[in-house]
């Protein structure tokens, strides 16, 4: 009788762990993204509200020491430098941890981006409160928002691209292929796909 009831509290257990995962996931496309106030590097905050002119966003959550999200800096910055004059500028997050990763500090943080001039913010995730909304998991993990009267709708989630290993060897590009459909009014033909780097350090 004492084995079934510890079996039947171990099944419960993993339920409401299973349910709590699932209730806390993220977002999925087609949601509304609520917007966030998070200090940049140059010790300003930042709401997605205060970038005038956007017509949407390139969110990625992102950091200094995962190879990843180095092998990316470039692509990033030159998906801002693409984009921001069509309306959808880069908005970078550091959702890591600093006490867990010392290299993703806040002065760190400074220093990367002054180091590869970063032309868009990078911000601090503090407390760790955006990227569980967003569902992020790993570094880099893109969200494309789409501005519209009802919300910032997320139209695609994933990767930057199909190599994070060599840009030149690059076959389909996620990102800008989301953006270029939704600067021409089109729908986004690939909406998902599985992000690739390191992950989040909680």
């Amino acid at each position: 009788m004492k084995t079934v009831k510890i079996l039947g509290a171990v099944v419960l257990v993993a339920f409401l762990a299973a349910f709590n995962v699932n209730s806390v996931a993220g977002y999925k496309v087609g949601d509304i993204a609520t917007d966030f106030s998070l200090k940049n590097v140059d010790n300003k905050k930042v709401s997605l509200k205060d970038i005038k002119d956007a017509k949407g966003y390139i969110v990625v959550f992102t950091c200094n020491h995962c190879p990843y999200a180095q092998a990316y800096e470039d692509r990033i910055i030159a998906l801002d430098k693409k984009y921001k004059k069509l309306g959808y500028p880069v908005v970078a997050i550091n959702p890591n941890n600093p006490e867990k990763q010392k290299d993703d500090s806040f002065v760190k943080m400074q220093e990367r981006a002054k180091e590869k001039k970063f032309t868009f913010p990078y911000l601090l995730d503090e407390g760790q409160k955006i990227y569980p909304q967003y569902g992020a998991t790993k570094t880099p993990h893109v969200y494309v928002l789409q501005k519209t009267a009802k919300g910032n709708v997320v139209k695609y989630i994933g990767a930057i691209d199909d190599n994070y290993e060599d840009a030149a060897a690059v076959k389909v590009k996620y990102v800008e292929n989301a953006v270029d459909a939704l600067v021409k009014g089109k729908e986004v033909s690939v909406k998902e796909t599985k992000a690739i780097g390191c992950s989040i350090k909680a």
